[in-house]
């Protein structure tokens, strides 16, 4: 998905444009840039390399974006405009700019034939881009085309129960505990002040030039938060006379796994209660249980900016300066990890929290482990409030292990048998990843009318023998894969509309639409209205969705 990198790079190069009075096709760059973002880890224009230009244009281009051979050029000289404004402004030098011009040079003849190779296409472009006009061309009783063939009242979060959690492994827990920076350097600045025979200040802090020898000679980052978070966990005594490591002290390399757990979810609690001052930032510190208890809830990234407003309503308005230093020192503490879409609770985190909550009496589930489930129990967990996109690919991949391509096929196609679109959607979703072993159960699927059409297209993907798609299959199942998004497009309007931008249907099949008799075509060519950008399109998905109403089909 777009990020703010692509965003802010979209307005330089607009600036950079009217500066030069250069004609740039902005919308292409942005999709370069998008496209860049999401599948190639470019997480800023200096990212750019000339190998990535080849991979854009010669493999995601062709499986995402519905363009038809001729519109190569445009591509290109985007690619081409996006190379001269990254060494303009310094983005690049000169000889990876003289490298890439060359790589777009020999990519130019082959993208044409990229975009026409129908082995690249993604499954919705082989929907979407190789039907024309004329093939749906259906007459006004929407026959076929000539010459084819047959709680508690209280709703604050803070009240409200806690949500299943799936938790990792105790022993990746542990492994990660083990590797935890402040963790790590509290044993280390005990094992220092020990053997030094280090003292303290009346009220157990260290010294300050010991604070100084411990960052620098040490490379510990925060002395104070580590000798506090050291003492607070027993690891030590304070003296006096000198500091003196507790008994049975050792290195976390040598403790077992339960012992660190153990370790880990008393520095856990220690850390979201504030009694290791580890910020500096009054604000994050004092609302540290409260961050870390939103994250719990959320199980999503929060994005910083929405932190950041969430925080000053904590303080009642009070600013909350040095954020980024703060979530820095979060991270430090093992508790959280950034990621493109914001802050996110680490594993050892989750499972640390979970341990906190139940040890204060709080009923905290765990979520089920949908690869015990059988068919309908894993799509079930798997819509809705189903587990983060990490813990969903384990469940499916652990669930088909435990099954032959046949027996999953036969499971999850019979779960599906008359279900909603999203139903069977996600078992369909999970079907397209089996091999050509599971051919005869989906060749079986040819006479259920609401599984042929996916049927079909799995068989005839793998170069198996499958009859062709009818236009009204087509029709019925352009409308099948879009009302699987509808959820998603109610939770993320701007990331459906920018997804159905690259890959959604062309106007002219969106004007047929209203013919199929699907139970949430209504709904699916109300979305289309109200989300393309191409307004031919959206005019021609408001006025099938008319008609579609007109007819009674809800």
């Amino acid at each position: 998905m777009s990020i703010e990198w692509v965003n802010r790079a979209v307005d330089g190069l607009r600036a950079w444009g009217r500066e030069r009075n250069v004609e740039v096709d902005v919308d292409e760059v942005r999709l370069l840039c998008d496209y860049a973002s999401d599948y190639l880890e470019v997480n800023e224009l200096g990212d750019f390399r000339p190998g990535t230009f080849e991979e854009l244009l010669l493999e995601i281009y062709p499986r995402k974006v519905i363009a038809p051979p001729e519109s190569a050029p445009e591509t290109v000289a985007a690619a081409r405009t996006l190379v001269e404004f990254l060494l303009d402004t310094g983005e690049i030098g000169g000889k990876t700019a003289a490298r890439m011009r060359a790589t777009i040079d020999e990519i130019e003849p082959e993208m044409p034939r990229a975009l026409a190779d129908t082995s690249k296409f993604g499954m919705a472009k082989s929907l979407f881009s190789a039907i024309g006009p004329d093939s749906l061309e259906l007459d006004a009783a929407g026959g076929r085309a000539e010459g084819e063939t047959d709680g508690p009242d209280c709703d604050c979060p803070g009240c409200a129960p806690l949500p299943p959690v799936r938790l990792a492994p105790a022993e990746e827990v542990a492994r990660a505990a083990r590797e935890v920076p402040l963790l790590v350097d509290a044993h280390r600045v005990v094992t220092w002040l020990a053997e030094g025979r280090r003292t303290l200040t009346l009220r157990r802090s260290l010294r300050a030039a010991d604070a100084r020898a411990i960052r620098d000679g040490l490379g510990v980052r925060r002395p104070e938060a580590a000798w506090r978070l050291a003492l607070e966990l027993g690891l030590a005594h304070s003296g006096p006379p000198a500091v003196e490591a507790a008994e049975g002290f050792r290195d976390l390399a040598e403790r077992g796994d339960e012992e660190v757990l153990d370790l880990w979810t008393a520095a856990l609690e220690l850390l979201i209660e504030g009694l290791v001052p580890l910020t500096g930032e009054r604000v994050v510190d004092d609302g540290m249980a409260q961050i870390h208890d939103l994250l719990y809830r959320l199980q999503s990234p929060v994005p910083v900016d929405a932190l950041a407003d969430y925080l000053r309503e904590l303080a009642d308005g009070r600013p909350v300066g040095r954020l980024d230093e703060a979530l820095t020192g979060l991270a430090y503490a093992g508790t959280v990890q950034r990621t493109e879409d914001g802050l996110a609770l680490t594993t050892h985190a989750l499972w640390g929290l979970r341990e906190v909550y139940a040890g204060m009496g709080m009923d905290a589930p765990l979520a089920p482990d949908l690869a015990e489930g059988d068919a309908s129990g894993l799509i079930a967990g798997l819509i809705g409030d189903g587990p983060a996109d990490e813990a969903a690919e384990r469940d499916i991949a652990e669930w088909l292990s435990r099954r032959t391509p046949e027996q999953a096929a036969a499971e999850l196609l019979a779960a599906v048998a008359g279900a909603p679109a999203e139903v069977r959607g996600v078992a369909v979703t999970i079907v397209d990843r089996l091999g050509r072993e599971a051919a005869p159960v989906v060749r079986s699927y040819l006479d259920d009318t609401e599984l042929r059409p996916h049927a079909i297209h799995w068989l005839s993907s793998r170069g198996l023998e499958a009859p062709a798609l009818t236009p009204e299959e087509v029709l019925w199942m352009s409308v099948d894969m879009l009302a699987l998004a509808l959820p998603a497009a109610e939770a993320d309007p701007e990331g459906f509309a920018e997804n159905i931008a690259a890959s959604g249907p062309p106007p002219h099949l969106i004007e047929d639409m209203w013919r199929v008799e699907h139970p949430d075509v209504v709904e699916v060519l109300e979305l289309l209205g109200n989300t393309l950008r191409d307004q031919a399109a959206a005019k021609a998905a408001r006025k099938a969705a008319f008609k579609a109403r007109s007819r009674g089909i809800r």
